[in-house]
């Protein structure tokens, strides 16, 4: 069997996490720098990751400092206590879902369940037929959230394998 060049093989998933990157609103540069780090032999610096990409040192700082809020990438001490902070990516990226879930999701649920709340308690002295229309789509809307909020919960406490399991069990 004849394999293709194996750093053109990478090159070719580096761009597809770019393209991915833009999907989750993240920038072209993110993903790149991703994909870079997630080939790396080891954890690699501002320095380095210049180098391996060819962006700017400012560009490369604010791409690792947004990966490294979102859990993407996990910055990492230089060995022997060298002050260069290296950065290593997180490549169980089922955590990283999980974790934007717990984070992200999960409080816009709760906020948007909340507003869901006040706006049935606003309507509750309603009487006329307008009203009552919108207190329908208004519970049906709280109850999507609620099997929402329970399909995140779900997700965070669980991992992919499990979860596929249990879907194929009740597929079966």
């Amino acid at each position: 069997m004849n394999g293709d060049d194996p750093e053109a093989v990478r090159e070719d998933v580096i761009e597809s996490m770019e393209r991915s990157a833009e999907v989750y609103g993240l920038s072209r540069s993110a993903g790149r720098v991703y994909g870079v780090l997630y080939f790396s032999t080891g954890p690699l610096s501002i320095p380095e990751l210049v180098e391996e990409t060819g962006y700017a040192k400012s560009t490369i700082s604010n791409v690792t400092r947004k990966l490294t809020r979102i859990g993407l990438v996990q910055r990492r001490s230089s060995s022997g206590g060298g002050r260069r902070v290296r950065f290593a990516p997180e490549t169980d990226l089922w955590f990283v879902v999980q974790d934007v879930f717990q984070q992200y999701l999960a409080r816009e649920m709760t906020s948007a369940q909340r507003s869901l709340d006040r706006a049935l308690d606003r309507l509750e002295s309603e009487d006329n037929q307008e009203g009552t229309a919108d207190r329908d789509r208004i519970e049906d809307l709280q109850e999507t959230y609620g099997d929402l909020q329970r399909l995140l919960e779900l997700a965070t406490e669980h991992s992919t394998t499990e979860l596929i399991e249990a879907i194929e069990q009740y597929d079966g």
